[in-house]
């Protein structure tokens, strides 16, 4: 293990340039992974990391030291509690990140399962929700259209719980590109002369597209529609967080699909 313990270190500037700037992660493709749930998930999937960082407290604890043993040695850097404090994003967290490249797929040639879309939905915390559901529900692919949050920041990273791992997430996705490779009827939510969702037949693969928190779907997806439907609020309220409202399409479809 190499231990680090001046603030003035290279590798440890280089660490906190990354922890306070996704666009720095955003720009090398890369992410920090912290806790002892993701590092785990990661090395399930994914194999080695670029770099392990273990704090001395954390190597007292075994579920630690656990996933610790699972990486090479030369992998592997100690610091200080206090300075790793200054990379963490997590209040009272166990002192264990991994720095990794995020993990990125081809875009499909043909797309025949259900998808979601993530048109410009810029709220971090609302696209690790939807990757939560996304993965929960079994599906497979998510498309990132430009404007949309990063996938791999940290607060995405620690909405999603894990479902990194369990999706493909596909970044930067032009929609004329992606829409010419869809072999899916396209659905978008819509409050405005839309189908209650609860009437619609989404027993079948569908694409979904959910858009900006304030703009809604773009004008481009809204030409390649197939069916708009919209989710019975009876209480009133005027429209649902985007993460709430696709959570709630996703499920509608699981329930239809098990009674087919």
């Amino acid at each position: 293990m190499k231990a680090i313990t001046s603030r003035d270190n290279p590798l440890y500037k280089r660490l906190k340039a990354l922890a306070g700037s996704t666009h720095q992660q955003r720009r090398g493709g890369q992410a920090l992974l912290e806790g002892l749930h993701l590092a785990s998930a990661f090395l399930d999937v994914a194999g080695q990391p670029e770099m392990c960082v273990v704090t001395e407290g954390a190597l007292q604890h075994d579920e630690a030291r656990a996933i610790v043993a699972r990486i090479d040695e030369q992998r592997i850097v100690t610091l200080p509690d206090a300075l790793f404090g200054q990379l963490s994003n997590v209040v009272h967290g166990v002192g264990l990140l991994l720095l990794v490249d995020k993990l990125a797929a081809p875009l499909p040639d043909t797309v025949t399962e259900t998808c979601i879309v993530l048109d410009g939905v810029q709220d971090a915390g609302n696209v690790g929700s939807i990757l939560r559901s996304a993965a929960a529900a079994g599906i497979q692919h998510v498309f990132c259209a430009p404007g949309t949050a990063y996938a791999w920041s940290s607060k995405v990273l620690r909405s999603g719980m894990g479902a990194h791992f369990l999706l493909q997430i596909h970044e930067d996705v032009d929609a004329a590109a992606l829409i010419g490779r869809l072999a899916v009827p396209v659905v978008i939510t819509d409050s405005h002369g839309a189908e209650a969702l609860y009437d619609c037949d989404l027993s079948g693969a569908l694409a979904w597209v959910f858009g900006n928190e304030g703009a809604g779907v773009s004008q481009t997806w809204r030409d390649a529609v197939t069916l708009r439907v919209t989710i019975p609020q009876p209480g009133g309220m005027e429209s649902l967080n985007v993460a709430a409202a696709a959570a709630v399409c996703v499920f509608e479809q699981c329930r239809q699909q098990r009674n087919v």
